[in-house]
């Protein structure tokens, strides 16, 4: 009898013990499995997704250094990242601005599950796919100041602005603690810290660098517009992996994310040809590969709130509303934006914010909000403002400050008779092209 009654005490004693370890976060392989290839697209987007879609772009005596410029990034950020940028971006809150460094060289950040961020894949897969983010926005600003700033000054101005706005940004929206965050504004997978934090310091970089030696007077034609179009594809391609794959896991969500982001991209690069037709009088590939970029990046907050529907009206919105950007609006206005940073990325990302406070909806995501045309009144559409308004401001204003301060260590710009020769050969010594 009295073993019978140890034997009950010792399991109510353990059962809190087995309690909590039924409720300690699992890692799920297939969820596992689906953000580890999604992390993969991602890195593709920027080398070299990114890298042809600009390098075709510029003339060709700038080739391998526009490709240089996202090859170099995908490393020196991936260090930064491990050394300090996550803890700075994902770590504990310090006051909803900026997280520790008590993650900092990934101590604590370990192979178990971390409920706040990912509760069924590893924290350091979470790591690995935030870190492909910090990739590649800094390498979207590089579209503004294309074929004129030194390498050096390339350099130290993308360390800096990573470190000093992309870290801070991305735990405002997405790190535990962070104020916008805190506040209910929604960005799925990078409307507010990837494209209109690069989007707007792509605008502050061309206002600052002024315009290129002869722009508006000579001819500046693509160089080579198939690889632009390739770049384009594999852009499209990863950025499935950019934005389903930020449900972090094989489900539903991954899936209804992945439809509304090919449906945007489809619809924008539509509008995008169809206002070119009209304006112009012809259609080009330059213009139906822009579009889907700009449908991509409209899409890119508004992707994991909002149906296929909603979808096409992004897309569709977002190729007009960017086409008259980089079309009217910039030669009006007469500033450099050498591959359009600013009017794709900066622009759309603004409209992809809005439209997440008009279209999305708890019955596509119950994490998310009810969006002014679903009832949610607006609230939501507030809280996106206030997001576009701090991230923009916060991004022109930094930007311009480190700018200036690089300026004084090493210059920005290379000097006219460098910039007549080419990057390539003047920072790189290199040729893309020997026949």
């Amino acid at each position: 009898m009295s073993k019978r009654i140890s034997s009950l005490m010792l399991l109510f004693l353990l059962l809190p013990v087995a309690a909590l370890a039924a409720d300690a976060p699992k890692v799920d392989t297939g969820d596992t499995a689906w953000v580890l290839m999604s992390t993969a697209l991602v890195l593709m987007m920027t080398a070299p997704g990114l890298a042809m879609f600009y390098g075709g772009m510029v003339r060709k005596k700038n080739v391998l250094g526009t490709l240089m410029q996202s090859f170099i990034l995908l490393c020196m950020i991936s260090i930064q990242w491990v050394i300090w940028g996550y803890s700075v971006s994902f770590g504990p809150d310090k006051g909803g601005l900026i997280g520790g460094l008590d993650w900092a060289f990934l101590g604590g950040v370990g192979l178990e599950p971390y409920a706040d961020y990912a509760g069924t894949i590893p924290h350091q897969l979470f790591m690995l796919f935030q870190m492909m983010f910090a990739v590649i926005t800094p390498a979207l600003i590089a579209g503004a100041f294309a074929e004129r700033m030194k390498f050096s000054a390339f350099l130290i101005f993308s360390l800096l602005w990573t470190a000093i706005v992309y870290d801070p940004i991305a735990h405002w929206v997405w790190g535990t603690g962070g104020w916008l965050r805190s506040l209910g504004a929604l960005d799925f997978a990078g409307g507010t810290v990837v494209h209109i934090s690069s989007g707007v310091a792509a605008l502050a970089t061309a206002l600052v660098l002024g315009r290129r030696k002869g722009y508006m007077h000579e001819v500046m034609m693509p160089h080579n517009l198939p690889m632009t179009v390739i770049g384009a594809g594999l852009l499209w391609f990863g950025w499935f992996g950019f934005n389903a794959g930020s449900a972090l896991g094989a489900n539903g969500l991954a899936v209804s994310t992945f439809l509304a982001t090919n449906t945007a991209a489809a619809a924008a690069a539509i509008a995008w040809m169809a206002a070119e037709w009209l304006h112009r009088g012809k259609p080009t590939i330059l213009g139906v590969a822009s579009g889907l970029v700009a449908g991509l990046v409209a899409i890119t907050p508004a992707s994991g709130f909002v149906g296929p529907g909603p979808a096409i009206i992004v897309g569709l919105s977002a190729g007009v509303i960017c086409y008259l950007s980089v079309s009217v609006v910039k030669p009006l206005l007469r500033y450099d934006d050498s591959l359009d940073a600013f009017g794709v990325h900066g622009v759309g990302g603004m409209f992809g914010a809005i439209a997440t406070g008009l279209f999305a909806s708890k019955a596509v995501n119950s994490a998310g909000a009810d969006g002014l045309f679903f009832g949610g009144g607006w609230s939501l559409l507030g809280k996106q403002f206030i997001a576009i308004g701090a991230s923009a401001a916060y991004s022109f204003i930094l930007t311009i400050v480190i700018l200036k301060i690089v300026d004084a260590l090493v210059g920005l710009r290379v000097s006219p008779e460098e910039e007549m020769e080419g990057l390539d050969h003047s920072q790189h010594s290199e040729s893309g092209y020997t026949m």
